[in-house]
């Protein structure tokens, strides 16, 4: 039997592992005298079966009451054809996971502003964007899933630590590491900024920019809105937008559609600060407190990524000629 421990590691991944050991000896009561090599029989979709257990498990758990308000890790086993997955999980809301933290290191990438990483870089966007949107786009534009799979969190963890200390082997370790882990660096640094790509300050706009009815003022007031974010942030959210859509041309292969990834990263890139998203609000959870404006935020990001492309230069050169108020 083959035992695997499961420990702050995405499941999908383990799962795909665990295909590829999905195997059974046959012949084993062979009462020949001569000597065999046994014969490796191979289960048909274990891992995915296994993982379709898993998932229903972990959801059946996530909705116990009782599993919810603990805070302390619950342990359990699910085995399937002589596999043994020994998992543990803990439930976290999603405010406080997604919670941003600065980080007291200035002299790395990770919960540091934008434009304290882009001046001492000297380029209009950070490096572990560009360097991240490259490889993606390389060898990982074509894969099922892309930035709606996880990697594993050690990969990632690592990543962030070598990009934080600015390693001379980030690009062999970029080219080396499973794509899903960069796609989920790439996540994690924009989840950790100080603030929100979009800024905290806009928020309350965007909010009641998408809200409005009037095609014609709605668009005057999301671009007015873009050209009021600071330099590198526009830069870097023009670069990642410019990959986005790129990466939904492949919506066929790679089935990520436009929609799939404004669900991804619309509440990664706009979120409202923790003052913002209490006040005037009668909310009896900070479940209910993160999900209050999650579907606005998804369609802030959809809207730029159905939008004809957007210039950097145009936007600048159009901020003369814009006057209505938002």
């Amino acid at each position: 039997m083959t035992e695997i421990l499961v420990s702050d590691v995405n499941l999908n991944s383990v799962c795909e592992r665990l295909e590829q050991h999905c195997c059974v000896e046959q012949n084993q009561h062979n009462l020949s005298s001569q000597p065999q090599t046994p014969v490796l029989k191979r289960h048909t979709n274990t891992g995915a079966k296994l993982w379709g257990r898993v998932r229903s498990k972990l959801l059946r758990q996530k909705l116990d009451p009782q599993t919810v308000q603990s805070k302390n890790w619950h342990m359990d086993v699910i085995e399937m054809n002589g596999i043994k997955v020994e998992f543990s999980m803990k439930f976290t809301s999603r405010d406080l996971s997604l919670k941003r933290t600065p980080s007291k290191k200035q002299s790395g990438v990770f919960g540091v502003k934008i434009s304290v990483v882009t001046k001492r870089e000297r380029s209009k966007v950070p490096y572990i964007v560009r360097q991240c949107i490259e490889e993606v786009e390389k060898r990982g534009i074509d894969e099922v899933g892309i930035y709606r799979i996880s990697g594993v969190a050690t990969d990632i963890q690592a990543l962030k630590a070598a990009f934080d200390t600015n390693t001379k082997d980030i690009l062999v370790m970029l080219s080396d590491m499973d794509i899903n882990a960069i796609a989920g660096t790439l996540k994690l640094y924009f989840r950790e900024l100080p603030e929100p790509l979009l800024t905290d300050r806009l928020y309350p706009a965007f909010m009641e920019g998408i809200a409005l009815s009037d095609p014609a003022a709605k668009e005057n007031c999301m671009m007015h809105l873009l050209r009021s974010l600071p330099d590198p942030n526009l830069m870097t959210f023009l670069t990642l937008l410019d990959h986005l859509k790129r990466v939904a041309e492949k919506e066929p292969i790679n089935k990520m559609s436009l929609h799939n990834l404004g669900t991804v990263f619309g509440p990664t890139l706009l979120r409202p600060s923790e003052s913002e998203s209490t006040k005037g609000q009668h909310i009896t959870s900070a479940s209910d407190i993160w999900s209050h404006d999650v579907m606005a935020q998804v369609q802030v990001l959809l809207y730029y990524l159905q939008h004809p492309p957007i210039s950097f230069a145009e936007l600048k050169r159009n901020t003369l000629y814009f006057s209505t108020d938002v």
